[in-house]
């Protein structure tokens, strides 16, 4: 175990490393000239002079780049245009707010999908009407679907809040106002967890060792939840970190549509403004973020099954 933990941190500094490389080349082959951009056709040459110093523009790109890989040794992601402040200072107001948003709506969306994928294993005539919702749920657009909702349970009943965040002096406050953008993201992404669950499950049903089990008279519920729940949650660990991943990309519409102080409306924020720095930033925290979150993945095989063999 110690071997593969320490294999899988080197995998995920070189991912990270790789990432930061990309980040840089790709804002390098932007084609136009981003000084220009950020201020215009008509900026002084004083004001130009001093952007390309700010962006590190007045080096060659191999110094550039080494400097870029420098300051993510020493956490320096350096200073934002639009806001005058560190990009890790930005970030770090930001990222607590889409991190609790993100793990209520993973955690709804499991906890609406195994109950119905367990429901639809064990009950056939319910398969059909279960399979057919879910279908539906997950072509509905996610903005489409936070619009509604917000009509539906902000406006027309208001019994959340609609959009804004307090502030996390109040617990309570916190959960009323991210609930709503939760249960967006939740109903989004619970068709995906539904249908690998149900899959999983219906070919764990279908082994030896259940048969066995029921033949032994062990009661059906314990059936599905001892015997057959556990293996067929491996294929499901796997999707959760995906969605993982896919929902802190995708938060980016949530928070837009409930007006939500995360990074998502920071990165908006920053594509509005050309702050390349505080791109780079955003785009490496997510990479990060994603690389811990398929680690943990990792770590999870073992737990749900010591027969997994680490590579």
């Amino acid at each position: 175990m110690r071997g593969f933990l320490l294999r899988r941190l080197l995998l995920a500094l070189a991912t990270l490393w790789l990432a930061a490389t990309l980040v840089f080349a790709l804002l390098l082959l932007l084609p136009g000239d981003p000084v220009q951009a950020i201020l215009g056709l008509e900026a002084s040459p004083e004001a130009r002079a001093a952007l390309e110093r700010a962006l590190g523009l007045d080096k060659p790109p191999g110094v550039r780049y080494l400097d870029w890989l420098l300051g993510l040794l020493r956490l320096d992601l350096g200073e934002s245009l639009r806001y005058s402040k560190p990009v890790g200072e930005l970030l770090g107001e930001r990222l607590p707010l889409s991190l609790a948003l993100v793990f209520l709506g993973l955690s709804g969306a499991l906890l609406l999908a195994l109950p119905l994928a367990l429901l639809a294993a064990r009950l056939p005539l319910w398969d059909l009407a279960l399979s057919s919702l879910m279908a539906s749920l997950q072509s509905v657009p996610t903005f489409f679907l936070g619009v509604v909702l917000l009509y539906a349970l902000a406006v027309h009943l208001p019994l959340l809040p609609a959009s804004g965040f307090p502030g996390w002096d109040s617990p309570k406050e916190v959960l009323r106002h991210l609930l709503l953008p939760a249960l967006t993201l939740a109903l989004s992404r619970a068709a995906v967890l539904f249908r690998m669950a149900r899959g999983s499950l219906l070919e764990a049903l279908s082994q030896d060792y259940i048969r066995t089990a029921r033949a032994k008279g062990v009661p059906e519920g314990l059936v599905l939840l001892k015997h057959a729940l556990r293996p067929a949650s491996l294929p499901l660990v796997t999707v959760l970190g995906l969605e993982g991943g896919f929902l802190l990309t995708g938060a980016v519409v949530v928070e837009a549509v409930f007006a939500l102080p995360g990074l998502g409306s920071l990165a908006l924020t920053a594509l509005e403004a050309r702050d390349y720095p505080l791109l780079q930033g955003l785009v490496l925290t997510m990479a990060f973020l994603i690389v811990l979150l398929n680690l943990l993945v990792d770590l999870l095989y073992g737990l749900l099954d010591p027969r997994v063999e680490y590579a």
